[in-house]
């Protein structure tokens, strides 16, 4: 019953990471511009994220275009695009072997040492997707970083971390602590005897 309930809670927590990743994809509000300086107006907000960008004004009203070219965005951008896919894809992949594998689940057959190795399949797929989205998560933040801390930036072109890429983060480290979960869930092996166990002798006599 442990067993099972660990596999239950990876897969509870992956299925909340991949819809954390799937939310930070989705939203404009990867990056945001800073304040920073005397004369910065504050009356217009800007956000920028994987798909689009937008305008919040104080009135409330909301600008958003939708990037033209793929061909004009930056190479982080790009990338970053590209990694959040392949992460989404893999962790559901690997949600839907970790199901076929989970005790709770009549998937896989009946052979419970056979469903504990598809989990814990399952368990890794999953760790490989949310590994992505780490890693596509800090290559954009690196790419803020870097042009925050440019002098040859203005200074009315800053930007800092959005809500979006801290969504994102969190998705993955709920996918990370799932999947590790399920690795985790298969059984060891019970360890047999090297030698044969002795047998005492039979008390009975063949007579000829």
């Amino acid at each position: 019953m442990a067993n099972s309930g660990l596999q239950i809670l990876g897969f509870a927590l992956a299925l909340l990471g991949v819809i954390g990743l799937i939310i930070g994809t989705i939203l404009p509000q990867w990056k945001m511009s800073a304040y920073v300086g005397d004369n910065i107006i504050t009356a217009i907000a800007m956000y920028e994220g994987l798909w689009m960008s937008c305008a919040f004004q104080s009135t409330g009203q909301i600008q958003c275009k939708v990037y033209d070219s793929i061909l004009q965005l930056n190479s982080a951008l790009q990338a970053t695009r590209a990694l959040m896919i392949i992460s989404i894809i893999v962790v559901i992949a690997g949600l839907g072997v970790a199901c076929m594998g989970m005790k709770c689940t009549n998937c896989g057959g009946d052979d419970k040492t056979r469903k504990s190795k598809i989990a814990m399949v399952g368990g890794i797929i999953i760790l490989i997707g949310s590994l992505c989205a780490i890693v596509a998560c800090s290559w954009y933040a690196h790419d803020i970083i870097q042009a925050f801390y440019n002098p040859f930036t203005p200074v009315n072109t800053k930007y800092e971390f959005g809500s979006a890429i801290f969504i994102a983060w969190a998705g993955a480290f709920l996918s990370v602590v799932g999947g590790g979960m399920l690795a985790a869930s298969c059984p060891r092996n019970k360890s047999t005897p090297k030698y044969p166990i002795s047998r005492p002798p039979s008390s009975t006599k063949e007579y000829v």
